[in-house]
């Protein structure tokens, strides 16, 4: 079984990191114009009129964007957080 990202095992451990870490991760966010991209791809898909080229950019944007969320949503309970 694999973990966030390709490749990388789960932890089944705790490590130290520092407060600054944690909270850097619970920060992560597309850039602004990638975000912007993502939601004129989406808009464009919900129109039917995505290209080839367009759907593939969707796709890998929205797994960066999920991957992106997963690893806020792990540092939430080290902050000891509720998510946003």
């Amino acid at each position: 079984m694999l973990g966030i990202g390709r490749g990388i095992p789960p932890v089944s451990s705790t490590i130290d990191a520092p407060l600054e870490w944690v909270e850097a991760v619970r920060r992560l966010r597309l850039p602004p114009t990638t975000d912007k991209r993502l939601q004129e791809l989406m808009d464009r898909n919900n129109d039917g009129l995505l290209t080839a080229g367009e759907r593939a950019d969707l796709e890998s944007l929205v797994e960066l964007s999920e991957q992106l969320s997963l690893l806020r949503a792990a540092a939430l309970p080290l902050l000891g957080r509720k998510p946003e």
